[in-house]
């Protein structure tokens, strides 16, 4: 078995659960897909952003705002309170692949929230061969984030937050150290959050936030060599909300996120009569674009600017998330929502369906996404939130 291969098909399976993901031709204006290591990091963790179309940058906090924005943990209205997600991963393709989110806060003093999260990514049991076809033993590949989190007020109707994350990623076990090892990264996050009320001219009270969100500012990783890094993830996250308390026990809110990979383009290298690229002493000649092995802080500047395609190519990289949710007495829920991603970009659009319950001490979310168009690998994704809050708890007690 040769590890370029092995390495290409693990990460393969891996870029299928976040992506739809297409291969990169040389012609401008056709599919030039962004693809980096671990991009489980970008997999919805929860049932209530993954049936409002994956939208969470400004919607109001909850236990699982670590992923979507952290600076909302602010606004929380709770002491403390713990959610747990588990969401079957891929069910069209393979069986045995599975995403499980454990996230948690708690209030310290007057104004600010610390929070933890483990994400944990299987891709199912591997029966791994030699060249030859012998058999090499059997390894369950694996992915886990581990996240912790600080948010505080600073203002009435502001907030920011920050957020450090430890990245492990072990694709072929313990085959063989000396050919490959395990990816290791350090990333962080930033958030930023304002929310307020006003009342309507029909005299109801809309309440209403924007967010922005910069998650996975970390170092490149590397299965095989130094030599050989990738960039994981950076992402730039916007998103607006506002809802409306329609009466006593109605209310309806209504989001939208912008998410762009902060991450450089493929460029578009020139080549020979017989179509092979040339190299110079720099290495691959760029035709169009600029080159995409360069440093993190860099590529992320040059991000915004580098697509070979201009402009127009550029904003084909934003990606576009629409939800929204219905409460009954702020305790029952319906959600839906719609993904967009542009065909020279992966290709992903689906619809979102699921509901949530809210009862004293527990909570439950479900979801459900409904590819469209072509056959997607995502489809009939279920997901399952369980929530619990720590005060109601308390008043359990009581």
């Amino acid at each position: 078995m040769r590890l370029n291969r092995l390495l290409y098909a693990l990460a393969g399976l891996a870029v299928a659960s976040y992506a739809n993901a297409q291969s990169n031709t040389n012609l401008l204006g056709q599919r030039n897909t962004i693809t980096t290591t671990v991009p489980f990091l970008m997999i919805s963790p929860d049932a209530r952003g993954g049936s409002m179309g994956d939208v969470g940058a400004a919607t109001p906090a909850d236990p699982n705002s670590g992923h979507w924005n952290c600076a909302k943990f602010a606004f929380i209205d709770k002491p403390g309170g713990v959610s747990l997600t588990y969401t079957p991963w891929l069910r069209q393709l393979v069986d045995g692949v599975s995403i499980s989110y454990l996230s948690a806060y708690g209030k310290v003093g007057k104004y600010g929230v610390i929070a933890g999260s483990l994400r944990y990514f299987s891709l199912g049991s591997i029966n791994y061969t030699d060249q030859n076809g012998d058999p090499l033993g059997t390894f369950n590949p694996s992915e886990y984030a581990v996240d912790g989190f600080y948010s505080t007020r600073l203002s009435k109707h502001f907030s920011m937050g920050v957020g450090v994350r430890f990245i492990y990623s072990n694709l072929i076990g313990n085959l063989s150290s000396a050919i490959a090892r395990p990816g290791i990264a350090g990333a962080a996050d930033i958030g930023m959050y304002y929310t307020n009320t006003k009342r309507l001219k029909s005299r109801k009270m809309m309440d209403y936030a924007v967010g922005m969100a910069i998650t996975n500012i970390g170092n490149k990783i590397t299965y095989t060599s130094d030599a050989q890094r990738d960039f994981i993830p950076i992402n730039l996250r916007l998103g607006g909300y506002a809802g409306v308390q329609v009466d006593e026990y109605n209310h309806v809110g209504l989001a939208l996120d912008l998410n762009k990979l902060l991450v450089p383009t493929p460029p578009i290298y020139a080549t020979d009569t017989n179509g092979k690229i040339i190299v110079n002493g720099n290495g691959p000649v760029v035709a169009f674009g600029q080159s995409n092995n360069v440093p993190v802080l860099q590529g992320m500047w040059q991000s915004f600017s580098d697509a070979p395609g201009g402009l127009k190519e550029e904003l084909e990289e934003i990606q576009i998330s629409v939800g929204g949710e219905w409460w009954y007495q702020k305790q029952f829920a319906v959600r839906t929502g719609y993904f967009y991603e542009n065909k020279n970009k992966g290709n992903r659009k689906f619809l979102t369906f699921g509901i949530g319950v809210r009862y004293k001490v527990f909570g439950m979310d479900v979801s459900y996404l409904a590819g469209l168009g072509q056959r997607n690998p995502l489809q009939n994704t279920l997901r399952f939130s369980l929530l619990f809050d720590f005060a109601a708890f308390k008043s359990a007690d009581k």
